[in-house]
């Protein structure tokens, strides 16, 4: 909070310059509308103080009954016309306001979507979505009463003025000599506002960040019985909301006070003055209630007007916010001039020299260097934390080496457009990741597929088992992040749209992860078939997947320490054979192809392993094993 409290407000005027023209300049025809009809409402209150003159001088003094029925028809007229005019003017200040927000919201939508990985790590979903719909839409709420004010309050305070300085100029300067104690006071709240404003709205970004954490971690909390501390945790960050809240609510509500106060001040003045003048008869009790009603109706659109310094201050918080996340530049873009692939994608090597590249200061890979050939499968196995994935996303520039090169059919990656890059993979992580849309979608991803291709797609991915028993088939909603199927469901899916894809590279994370043993191998099979012909490039815990690599490429702390076939690894030792031996040995004897018993895995030949037809699951056990192995090793 003291990073908030010492911030540096940015200047208004860029802030109002950047909203205006970027967002508010769009709706100008509503605005302008609604302009209008606000100053027909305001003109209505200057009308009728002015009535109230021949309404007590002409009817209820004189006694003239003709009259009656023209002044009433212009007082009615008066209300009409207001009810009108402020039913016009909504309306089109919520055209205003509800597609200004919508387009803030797309246009915020389709900036972060540009954005890299630090950007996330700064700004948690929560925190996102707090700025894309919690401030857009005060931002909304804040400048459409700004506006109305403005409108309707600055012409009716001007036509309440008018009548008035018309009854007796000299009553209006006393009523008014004691604004000017108001510059000072407001001034100072104006600052207090703005920065407990935005001290309001960060914590609020927090509420949400802690919302959407327990709401997405409901089982881990059941399951770890911490219910009692999720919801201390949230209390302590709502009650700081609604501190930071209630200090800007103060500050905005001590401005109409202070209105009040001095127009308090006014009315007991002209009272004392004007009074001894009706009773000298120098003035008319009709010009009295007239001026007396012009300068009751006047404090209203004052308060108002007090208020809408608050309001300013209090809409420049949120715009500063989006504003912050707007001025946020992605780090990685296409280069100036993107070069062409020298040779189809399919023909394109996949080359890892020396790289270099860390999260924080710890380093993550450490001079990675090997090549995955064109068209063959290479597997990256190693220990959690060795870095396999961060590869990944070097690959597709999520993010980018910070020293050595990836190329691309002796091409580095970064001279070619994102587009291109990220167009040549087909990708399945080990989480499976869908949308709350139906499966057809997920699968799909928006493209207009033929039924064929799509059915083709999902009998490779074993989609076709499940989905027919499904109440709505593929039109099935698959539920936020995909919760309505299970963990295999997912799986298949992510499958089924990777083989739509169809790209001449493929991205394997744990692609059989979340399936059964009868399912892995089924699915197993399909990821082959599709790989026929691919630049495959596979990571794998379960080395039964991996066993037909063309290449096996073994990670220990971000090095590569050893590469090669199945048979060859095995046969040199080292941590891949011990890793091979503690997945199926589990210190029983493992046969080789001759049905030669042998305790030492490297001596068995891997294409007839006897413990192949049964499952692999993996116990916490042997990842605690393998963790310590590689610790060792490491050491």
């Amino acid at each position: 909070m003291s990073d908030t409290l010492q911030r540096q407000p940015k200047s208004t005027k860029i802030l109002m310059s950047w909203f205006w023209s970027g967002y508010l300049r769009q709706s100008t025809p509503a605005l302008l509308g609604a302009f209008g009809f606000m100053a027909i409402e305001g003109m209505m209150l200057g009308a009728l103080s002015y009535l109230i003159k021949p309404m007590f001088d002409t009817i209820l003094t004189a006694g003239s009954t003709s009259s009656i029925i023209w002044v009433a028809l212009a007082i009615m007229g008066v209300f009409v016309v207001r009810a009108v005019s402020s039913f016009a003017q909504r309306i089109l200040m919520a055209i205003a306001q509800q597609r200004t927000s919508a387009r803030v919201q797309t246009s915020l939508v389709s900036h972060v979507l540009t954005l890299d990985g630090p950007f996330f790590h700064k700004y948690p979903p929560g925190v996102l979505i707090e700025r894309t719909r919690g401030d857009s839409q005060q931002v909304s709420v804040l400048w459409g009463q700004l506006f109305t004010s403005l409108g309707r309050d600055v012409v009716g305070l001007i036509s309440l003025l008018t009548v008035a300085l018309y009854t007796d100029w000299l009553w209006t300067l006393i009523v008014l000599s004691a604004t000017p104690l108001l510059i000072w006071p407001i001034s100072s709240l104006q600052t207090l506002v703005r920065r407990t404003s935005y001290q309001a709205r960060e914590t609020s970004s927090l509420v949400s960040n802690r919302l959407d954490e327990v709401y997405h971690g409901t089982t881990s909390i059941k399951l770890s019985g911490t219910e009692a501390r999720e919801t201390n945790r949230f209390m302590t960050a709502i009650n700081a909301f609604v501190r930071s809240e209630l200090r800007a609510v103060r500050g905005q509500a001590a401005m109409p006070a202070l209105v009040d106060l001095i127009a308090g001040i006014g009315f007991c003045a002209v009272l004392y003055y004007g009074g001894g003048q009706i009773i000298n008869g120098e003035k008319s009790i009709g010009e009295f209630m007239s001026f007396f009603t012009a300068i009751g109706l006047l404090i209203d659109p004052a308060r108002r007007l007090g208020m809408s310094a608050g309001i300013w201050q209090q809409a420049m918080a949120p715009i500063e916010r989006l504003h912050e996340v707007f001025m946020q530049k992605p780090t990685i873009i296409d280069p100036a001039t993107p070069k062409p692939l020298p040779c189809p994608a399919k023909n394109a090597d996949v080359q890892l020299d020396d790289v270099v590249f860390s999260y924080t200061d710890a380093p993550v890979l450490r001079g990675t260097s090997f090549t995955a050939k064109a068209g063959e499968t290479t597997a990256l196995v190693g220990a959690s934390g060795a870095g396999k994935s961060t590869i990944f996303s070097l690959l597709t520039r999520l993010a980018d080496v910070q020293s050595g090169a990836i190329t691309l059919g002796g091409t580095n990656c970064q001279d070619l457009a994102l587009s291109e890059l990220r167009g040549l993979y087909s990708v399945v992580s080990q989480d499976a990741i869908l949308f709350d849309e139906t499966i057809r979608d997920n699968i799909t991803m928006g493209q207009e597929i033929d039924e064929a291709s799509l059915k083709a797609a999902m009998d490779a991915a074993h989609v076709s088992d499940f989905v027919d028993g499904l109440d709505q088939g593929l039109d099935t909603l698959a539920g936020p992040r995909g919760s309505a199927l299970s963990g295999g469901q997912r799986q298949r899916v992510a499958i089924a749209r990777a083989v739509l894809r169809d790209r001449p590279i493929l991205l394997l994370d744990e692609a059989t992860s979340a399936l059964d043993a009868q399912s892995e191998k089924i699915v197993q099979e399909a990821l082959e078939k599709l790989s026929q012909g691919r630049t495959t490039l596979v990571i794998a815990h379960r080395l039964s997947t991996i066993r037909s690599a063309h290449k096996i490429v073994v990670m220990d702390h971000g090095q590569v320490v050893d590469q090669g076939t199945h048979d060859e690894l095995l046969a040199r030792g080292g941590l891949y054979a011990d890793l091979y031996r503690l997945q199926y040995s589990d210190g029983k004897t493992i046969t080789d192809s001759r049905g030669v018993a042998a305790r030492d895995a490297r001596q068995a030949d891997s294409a007839t392993i006897a413990t192949d037809s049964a499952p692999l699951g993996l116990t916490s056990r042997l990842f605690g094993s393998v963790s310590r192995l590689f610790g060792r090793k490491a050491g």
